[in-house]
């Protein structure tokens, strides 16, 4: 069987920032496609993202968060771990699992850096919609 389903994580820490990666996403893949789930922040998404992988109904799945230096934790820490725990849970299904996480060394919530980094996700949702059509492709060939 043919999945033509795509899974999309996103972190509602910064969601009106975030939330516009999924805008990129579905330019290159029909919105109908995809289903989106929302968790609480990027923390949250590693194991979201092996379950929604582990259950056979994705050709991949993608997870957007924005993670920031609120000052209270070392968000670097924080954004390793998701990223590991993304490409762990990608490696352990075998199902693409593709991370549009950002840890911005500046991020101040003005006006200007909400802007520049709302008009960043959509072309990183973008990319990463790229990412797993191309995927798709090549693991495909390689089956055939």
């Amino acid at each position: 069987m043919t999945h033509t389903r795509y899974a999309f994580i996103k972190a509602n820490w910064h969601s009106d920032i975030v939330s516009r990666a999924l805008d990129g996403f579905c330019e290159l893949i029909p919105a109908d496609q995809v289903d989106v789930f929302d968790v609480p922040g990027a923390f949250e998404m590693p194991l979201l993202a092996r379950d929604l992988a582990a259950s056979g109904r994705y050709v991949a799945v993608a997870a957007a968060a924005l993670v920031v230096d609120g000052g209270i934790y070392r968000h670097d820490f924080v954004a390793q771990a998701v990223v590991d725990g993304l490409m762990r849970a990608g490696m352990d299904t075998g199902v693409p699992v593709l991370s549009v996480s950002l840890t911005p060394h500046q991020y101040q919530e003005t006006e200007h850096h909400n802007r520049i980094y709302a008009e960043h996700f959509v072309t990183k949702g973008r990319e990463a919609a790229e990412a797993a059509l191309m995927i798709g492709r090549t693991r495909a060939a390689l089956a055939a």
